[in-house]
């Protein structure tokens, strides 16, 4: 990698932090950006679908990304990050063990539910649970995760539309904690920004849960002990049959119901990039799962061969000299992120220059720009990074700034 520092004087400027990054959003994650070689995109039957890179957020591909169209049990996803994140903090274990209420079992839930087929005197471990959604996509089993955090389903769906708002997913909302209501509702745009959360969130969930091809229940110990010599264990495979069909894919999952037809929020990754595809609305007929997954293809084998992830590392950013301040140093903290959505046929050779203002002078609030980061290739300049002040610098007193004026006289470039 190569890496230049250039230290010069520059123009002073005070800058919102939030303003750029909602600034730098607008024109790398909600716009796909052209490139000279791109391949044509896709033309998709389904209603709606976004494909987004996991790393940065940057949707390279989309298809009516706003259309509100229920999520049928991509809904799961939610629901289990709602018990992941319980785990997370101490008010749950995954290896707690739960008898399925009355309401959880497979023959209380809907007509033509897919199910992990809990029943009267089962024992299960919350562990279980999880695999039973991610898996089997069980019904069953998000009506048993909700009902050990909350008195009812719907009380579960009230903590799952909290989640959402907090998440900024204006648009996604829940009644259910499975997905089988209509009144369940997303957009693909917004359902993949909760897949990257998701995915960084709970790093091992493909792993163990997204990735598992087949998984058996119930076993011996899950039943009473008078149906232990005969169980009644099914292997169920994964409903997601891109697994280890389709280069790099290792989840998320899948969804149908009649009034949304078939969904997808599928993910993969290839060569150190990762890309999420969200597709919704795949005809509700017979073959809609099979264009539902050649499109889910398609759409990931066009963003790997068009787009990569670049990731820049360069050295900590070292505090900067401020003149006429109670403090003579910052910290710098760059604007975005460093990673980033380039074309394919970038990146080769990368390498960056660091521009810092020497003439920083206080009173400084934070968020005040202090210089600049140029990523480059042997192609020429990919991006431009902001740097920021980390804190605010209050002003010095007299001699402070009395001196530091002669200082910066002496510092001052002859002409």
């Amino acid at each position: 990698m190569r890496q230049k520092k250039n230290y010069h004087g520059g123009h002073r400027g005070k800058i919102d932090p939030l303003r750029i990054l909602r600034v730098t959003l607008w024109l790398t994650v909600f716009v796909a950006f052209p490139t000279s070689g791109q391949s044509p995109a896709p033309d998709l039957i389904s209603l709606s679908a976004v494909v987004m890179d996991a790393a940065t957020g940057t949707v390279v591909f989309q298809k009516n990304p706003d259309d509100e169209i229920p999520p049928a049990s991509l809904t799961k996803l939610m629901t289990m990050h709602l018990v992941l994140k319980e785990v997370s903090e101490g008010r749950a274990a995954l290896d707690e063990i739960i008898s399925p209420e009355r309401e959880s079992w497979a023959i209380n839930q809907p007509p033509l539910s897919s199910l992990m087929n809990l029943a009267r005197g089962q024992r299960l471990s919350l562990q279980e649970i999880l695999l039973g959604m991610a898996v089997f996509s069980g019904n069953d089993a998000a009506v048993a995760a909700a009902l050990r955090f909350a008195p009812s389903v719907a009380d579960f769906a009230g903590m799952m539309n909290n989640e959402a708002a907090d998440l900024g997913l204006a648009k996604t909302c829940f009644v259910d904690a499975s997905g089988y209501s209509e009144d369940n509702m997303t957009t693909a745009r917004e359902f993949a920004h909760f897949c990257k959360f998701y995915l960084e969130a709970h790093p091992h969930v493909l792993r163990d849960y997204h990735s598992v091809r087949e998984f058996a229940y119930p076993r011996e110990e899950n039943v009473a002990e008078q149906y232990r010599d005969k169980p009644g264990t099914r292997i169920q495979k994964n409903r997601n049959t891109l697994l280890g069909k389709v280069e790099g894919v290792d989840g998320l999952k899948t969804g149908f119901i009649f009034e949304s037809g078939y969904n997808i929020a599928l993910t993969a990754e290839r060569r150190g990039s990762r890309f999420i595809a969200v597709i919704l609305g795949a005809p509700a007929g017979w073959g809609g799962d099979r264009i539902r997954d050649e499109e889910g293809t398609k759409l990931l084998d066009w963003a790997f061969a068009n787009y990569k992830t670049l990731r820049p590392r360069p050295d900590a950013l070292p505090p900067l000299r401020v003149w006429k301040g109670r403090e003579n140093y910052v910290n710098l903290v760059y604007a975005t992120p460093l990673d980033f959505t380039a074309a394919v046929e970038r990146g080769e050779n990368l390498g960056w220059t660091i521009d810092y203002d020497t003439s920083l002078v206080a009173p400084l609030p934070t968020g005040s720009l202090a210089g600049n980061l140029t990523v480059y290739d042997d192609l020429g300049e990919l991006r431009n990074i902001p740097l920021l002040t980390a804190q605010p610098l209050e002003r010095g007193g007299f001699f402070k700034r009395f001196f530091d004026t002669i200082r910066m006289f002496f510092r001052r470039p002859k002409r």
